[in-house]
């Protein structure tokens, strides 16, 4: 493929973009930016394919006790890793995320 295909540069901004709001949430959060650098290693979808379909079968399984929404979310990130088709909605929903905790943390400080 030719760097100048526009589908190459969009997938390639939306890996950027994924990585930025990753960068973001470890910024963020310091303990969770070792494990956040981890599990975006090269080599590694090896080891996130399969925890990311079980967080998705366990956040879809959510009405067990054990289990829940959150891991929905959470299967999907460690998806959207490996699948170029996932990194632009994932990214999105991250932002839109943060805007909302940003704009919640506002309101609690007034």
């Amino acid at each position: 493929m030719m760097a100048s295909d526009p589908e190459l540069s969009r997938r390639e901004r939306a890996r950027l973009r994924l990585d930025r709001q990753l960068n973001a949430i470890g910024r963020s959060l310091p303990a969770l930016r070792r494990p956040l650098n981890a599990i975006r290693a090269r080599g590694w979808w090896i080891v996130r394919l399969p925890i990311a379909l079980i967080f998705i079968l366990g956040g879809l399984l959510s009405i067990l006790p054990f289990l829940g929404l959150w891991m929905l979310p959470v299967g999907l990130l460690l998806l959207a890793i490996d699948l170029p088709l996932l990194r632009a909605p994932v990214s999105n929903a991250i932002v839109r995320g943060r805007r909302w905790l940003a704009v919640r943390r506002h309101k609690r400080r007034r």
